[in-house]
């Protein structure tokens, strides 16, 4: 009940917090996304923002059947960042079983190869094992 019609009462504010409190507890249990997930997609979004793949490396990587998976590509991207701050100009990256020529300066892949390929890597200042 109002008190002379401008002031709501100790039950009816009661109510209104009671009704906001399990619209919020339905709000969480229906977005039940863990804290480490957002984390983790935040991070990898950060890593790869930048990141670019030349016309030859897709090629590269169509020719050869090779898919990158997210966790790859969020490595690659960290690898990129790390080089980045050793001041490497041109960086192998390797990653699994995949060994990437990652210019650093412009953050990108410039040719990626499989482990059973030639292992010959030249103009290169820097290695990421990673």
């Amino acid at each position: 009940m109002n008190i002379k019609g401008r002031f709501p009462s100790i039950e009816q504010m009661s109510n209104q917090i009671n009704v906001q409190k399990e619209n919020k507890i339905k709000q969480n249990e229906n977005s039940k996304i863990s804290f480490n997930d957002i984390l983790t997609k935040k991070q990898n979004l950060k890593a790869t923002d930048d990141l670019t793949f030349s016309k030859h490396v897709n090629e590269r990587l169509a020719s050869r059947n090779i898919e990158l998976t997210n966790s790859q590509i969020a490595r690659l991207g960290n690898a990129t960042n790390m080089a980045d701050k050793k001041g490497i100009k041109e960086s192998l990256v390797i990653v699994d079983d995949l060994a990437f020529i990652v210019n650093i300066k412009n953050k990108t892949v410039v040719t990626a190869m499989k482990d059973e390929d030639e292992k010959i890597f030249t103009n290169i200042d820097g290695a990421i094992i990673i």
